[in-house]
């Protein structure tokens, strides 16, 4: 009798926001801001019972040795010290022998002071900061309530982090007023703020009446000028920065290229193993599908892993994969982008029901365009090196007529120019 071994359960990360859609900025090309009118008579306060049930569901055998407790928003930082203060309180009770704890918070920072530094730097938080570059291009969009730019508060925010030596990411959306900046942007980060750990959002406003419509085209970029922005940044930091600056999607696009399994939703063949918990306990399927359709129940009538795990969710998640359209699968690029995220699949497509995904093009010559040195950083890892020896290939390149990308143009048209 052949005895099978039990599945093994496979992870699940949820993004709670305490407090809604609350925010004490009014961005305009935020996609979450209009969430408030699920809830009209609500104070956009996570409560006690609601935390404590979180926590209690979330850390559990299915999330393996360690557990990630993400808060996001909206403006998470909101919620008050107090409410975080409880909440690293309940994780390290509900923590399991040979489990670890590990704490995000993604935040505007406008709100960041000396008390929460010392407290974030105290628990060990992973803070994720957005920011759009420099004052200019972050203060065309990203505004407080009364049209005023927050590029001051935001690095005051950030110089609280540096100073306390705290692990932070940079989030940066790519929308009409950087998109043509990239290098400046990159450069920003990298030698202004001192980042080693970005991510480019690219904003794209889903059409009004969809399941995720944004309600607003302010900062659309297109999908070229996202192919472009990527190509640019790439070609910077592979110049003088792999190994020492992680760009999310370039981290993403070389686990692709060595078969590896994308580490991003986003790229992954199917998805649905990322929730979003709302003030009041509700559960839906994904952040950018927060609605009715969308809604798998409320904490305290279901456990996260049964909402996780239903015919429901992992449906939506095998839809990204068994909704591609044709021109997807015969795309040469499939293994790295797998049509990207569903909500942004909502160009016709000629004579068939799925959408093909507005950022298609860019991302098609993006991944061109990186091919030749991703398969090179791929050969130096499988043959226990590291990835960062590229540049120096590339370096001696430089001093040659051919880029070592395997193109055959010559290096100061290429990749080594």
């Amino acid at each position: 009798m052949l005895v099978m071994a039990p599945a093994v359960p496979k992870p699940f990360r949820v993004i709670a926001k305490p407090a809604g859609a609350v925010c004490n900025l009014a961005c305009e090309y935020c996609f979450y801001l209009s969430k408030k009118t699920l809830y009209p008579a609500s104070r956009f306060r996570m409560s006690e019972a609601v935390l404590d049930a979180y926590l209690r569901q979330v850390i559990c055998p299915e999330q393996g040795q360690t557990v990630s407790i993400l808060w996001q928003g909206g403006e998470p930082t909101l919620m008050g010290l107090d409410f975080y203060r409880r909440a690293v309180v309940l994780a390290e009770r509900y923590c399991r022998p040979g489990q670890r704890v590990e704490h995000a918070l993604q935040t505007n920072g406008t709100l960041l002071t000396k008390e929460w530094r010392r407290f974030l730097r105290a628990k060990d938080f992973l803070v994720g900061l957005s920011v759009d570059g420099p004052r200019e291009m972050h203060d065309a969009y990203r505004r407080d309530k009364q049209g005023n730019g927050t590029f001051d508060r935001v690095m005051r925010g950030m110089e609280h982090l540096q100073s306390a030596d705290l692990r932070f990411n940079v989030l940066c959306t790519v929308n009409a007023a950087n998109v043509e900046h990239p290098v400046d942007v990159y450069r920003f980060f990298r030698d202004d703020c001192g980042a080693r750990f970005i991510q480019f959002i690219p904003i794209v406003a889903r059409p009004e009446g969809t399941s995720c419509g944004s309600g607003s085209s302010a900062g659309q970029i297109s999908a070229e000028q996202w192919g472009r922005f990527l190509i640019s940044v790439f070609d910077e930091w592979l110049r003088r920065d792999v190994g020492r600056v992680f760009v999310q999607t370039f981290e993403a696009a070389l686990a692709s290229w060595m078969a590896a399994g994308a580490p991003l939703c986003v790229f992954a063949e199917v998805c649905g193993r990322a929730i979003a918990l709302e003030h009041n306990g509700d559960v839906y399927s994904c952040d950018h599908f927060v609605d009715p359709g969308h809604f798998l129940g409320n904490l305290a009538d279901r456990t996260l892993v049964e909402m996780v795990s239903s015919d429901q969710q992992v449906s939506f998640g095998d839809a990204k994969r068994t909704g591609l359209p044709e021109e997807c699968l015969r795309c040469d690029v499939l293994f790295a982008c797998n049509g990207e995220c569903p909500k942004n699949r909502f160009v016709p497509a000629p004579d068939q029901e799925a959408g093909v995904n507005y950022l298609c093009r860019g991302y098609k010559a993006f991944f061109h365009h990186i091919d030749g040195p991703m398969r090179l950083m791929a050969a130096l890892v499988r043959d226990g090196r590291q990835a960062a020896e590229i540049m120096s290939i590339f370096a001696a390149a430089r001093r040659n007529e051919r880029c070592p990308c395997g193109s055959g143009r010559k290096a100061k048209l290429c990749h080594a120019g």
